[in-house]
């Protein structure tokens, strides 16, 4: 079946299918003319020979009939037959007519058609079957003709001249074989005929198939020789002018693709591209951030060929519905993006949409601080300076009786200036970090060994406040070069928090993993959780979380703008996550140092 679904094959069949049918119809047509000609030949003989028996045999009446008999009898030969009537006594029959199919007098006077020849003194022919005298059955058709006699004047004799078929069967049966073979050797020699040509035309078309199938494997280089000059050379010719264009249309394409995922990943706004159901196509790293996001708040860990969000979805049917460009917010952990949604179309079909994501939270944030800064200060001031006012007066106006009344009083002024001193150190500290002025001491750390003293530090807290602290650390991490005394005081801040924001029973989890950019370090605990509202305020200045979930005394509200300037300065990055009831996981990166000078792999 493939042989015959090939070019070879089809060519192959047709030629020989009509070189077939052309042999049959010839066949056919030959054997017919060939047959009736030679019974028109033998009909035509036979008819000269009676004719020549009976003109003997009336030249030689009498008493010479035995000899025109024997003149007669030497006219036909051996395969041709002759019944002489006289008259209706005398009937001749040629020689070996006894050993052979006899035409009986009977036969011809019953015979309605050869009776004519008496009657009508005409010429008579017909064929018919003849039977022996001792069978019945048929045997081999006969041509048979009548001419009459005319030898006594009493009676209108006849001379029957008959010859078997036979002999024309077996001449047309010789045609037929020869034919057929004739036949044979022309299949034989279009065989041998169609392979070559097919051949010379199968060659090219196999060549270009393979250089097809090249092109398809992204081979655009492949090129088909041109061996003549025919419509396959043009072919040819046309494949590889087809192959360079489609290879500078491809170079061009990814060009252009290479031009657009450049400009989309140095985007500082995000840009999703969807189709109709939702299946996003395009996406830049902007925009993965804000899926991720949306993931984590749908609870799963999710992909970008995932669905989009529902509200970009919303945008979209609106932008479908109007065929304009629809604009909205869209807040998630915090954080704020404002999202721009346009169809695209093809022809008038409109096949999808971009949305541009531009993300807000810093200008959110900016805008907050403003506001909030000068209530954060004074209210971080004016309680222990309204300390310090009051119990400096109950001392200048001796409201304190005892010594011991005094040196509580006292005690208490003390500690209001170490708090007030640890806040503007702190925000001097910050200060000089958030202006680059931080200067931080690199050395080569063993992590384990770091992170063991620092989680060993904090057991005797958590064991008083019930809380289960682990460490859970990579086999086989390296050692990094970091500031070990800064990055002591991001722990210590993180775990202090954790610890504080962590209910009885829970548990605070320090994680340390090799990761392919760096180090990266999670502090997780299962405490109440951090509103969503205040997730992008958690690294500003004077950020306090609820009262109401702090165990300890409060902090001053900078321990995690120092945590981020700190990351910030070993050029890391630092991220919290957190769900209200559920529990917060900050998360910082600490790249790889090659070298003490500063350069961060």
């Amino acid at each position: 079946m493939t042989f015959l679904r090939s070019v070879v094959g089809k060519l192959w069949f047709t030629i020989i299918f009509l070189v077939a049918f052309i042999l049959f119809i010839l066949t056919v047509m030959l054997l017919e003319f060939f047959e009736n000609n030679k019974i028109t030949e033998t009909k035509n003989n036979l008819t000269h020979q009676a004719e020549k028996i009976a003109n003997v045999l009336e030249t030689h009446p009498d008493e010479q009939f035995s000899l025109g008999l024997e003149i007669s009898w030497e006219i036909i030969d051996d395969f041709t037959k002759v019944v002489i009537i006289k008259n209706d006594k005398e009937v001749y029959y040629s020689p070996g007519s006894e050993k052979s199919v006899k035409l009986s007098v009977s036969d011809i006077r019953n015979d309605v058609e050869l009776s004519k020849v008496f009657e009508d003194d005409i010429i008579v022919e017909k064929v018919s079957k003849l039977s022996t005298d001792n069978s019945n059955k048929d045997i081999a058709k006969f041509s048979i003709i009548g001419v009459p006699l005319h030898v006594d004047n009493g009676q209108n004799g006849a001379v029957f001249i008959y010859q078997s078929l036979e002999i024309i069967q077996e001449t047309t049966r010789s045609t037929t074989n020869f034919i057929l073979l004739v036949a044979g050797v022309a299949i034989i020699l279009t065989t041998i005929f169609a392979f070559f040509l097919s051949t010379r035309i199968t060659a090219p078309l196999r060549k270009m198939r393979e250089a097809a199938f090249e092109v398809a494997r992204g081979k655009f280089d492949t090129k088909v020789p041109i061996l003549t000059h025919d419509e396959i050379g043009e072919l040819a010719t046309a494949f590889n002018q087809m192959g360079r264009q489609l290879k500078f249309n491809m170079n061009a394409l990814s060009q252009e693709k290479e031009q657009l995922s450049s400009i989309l990943s140095s985007m500082a706004d995000g840009v999703i591209t969807f189709n109709r159901d939702g299946t996003i196509l395009i996406s830049n790293p902007p925009a993965d951030r804000f899926l991720q996001y949306w993931y984590y708040e749908k609870g799963g860990a999710g992909s970008p060929s995932e669905e989009i969000p529902t509200q970009v979805m919303e945008l979209f049917q609106l932008a479908v519905n109007t065929e304009t460009e629809q604009v909205g917010e869209i807040s998630l952990q915090g954080r704020h993006w404002v999202i721009l949604v346009s169809p695209l179309y093809s022809n008038r079909f409109i096949r999808g949409a971009v949305a541009v994501l531009r993300d807000m939270t810093e200008e959110r944030v900016l805008e907050k601080m403003r506001k909030d800064f000068i209530a954060n200060v004074s209210h971080e001031l004016r309680t222990p300076i309204s300390m310090l006012q009051g119990y400096s007066e109950a001392i200048v106006d001796d409201i304190a009786e005892s010594q011991e009344e005094k040196k509580e009083m006292a005690k208490v002024i003390y500690d209001e200036s170490l708090r007030m001193g640890r806040l503007v150190n702190e925000l001097l500290d910050l200060a000089r970090m958030e202006a680059g002025h931080i200067q931080l001491s690199y050395d080569e750390v063993s992590l384990p060994a770091f992170m063991n003293r620092i989680v060993y530090k904090f057991q005797g807290l958590a064991k008083d406040n019930e809380i289960q602290l682990s460490a859970e650390l990579d086999n086989n991490i390296p050692s990094i070069l970091f500031d070990p005394d800064r990055i002591e005081q991001v722990l210590t801040n993180l775990i202090d928090n954790a610890i504080r924001h962590t209910p009885q029973g829970g548990s605070v989890k320090l994680r340390v993993r090799d990761d392919d950019f760096g180090i990266k370090v999670e502090v997780s605990d299962s405490g109440s959780g951090i509103p969503e509202e205040d997730l992008p305020f958690v690294f500003e200045r004077f950020y306090k979380a609820d009262k109401a979930r702090t165990r300890g005394r409060a902090g001053t509200g900078l321990g995690l703008a120092i945590v981020k300037n700190i990351i910030d300065a070993h050029h890391g990055h630092i991220s919290v996550q957190s769900k209200i009831g559920q529990g917060t996981t900050f998360t910082f990166l600490l790249p790889r140092k090659k070298e003490k000078n500063g350069d961060f792999s």
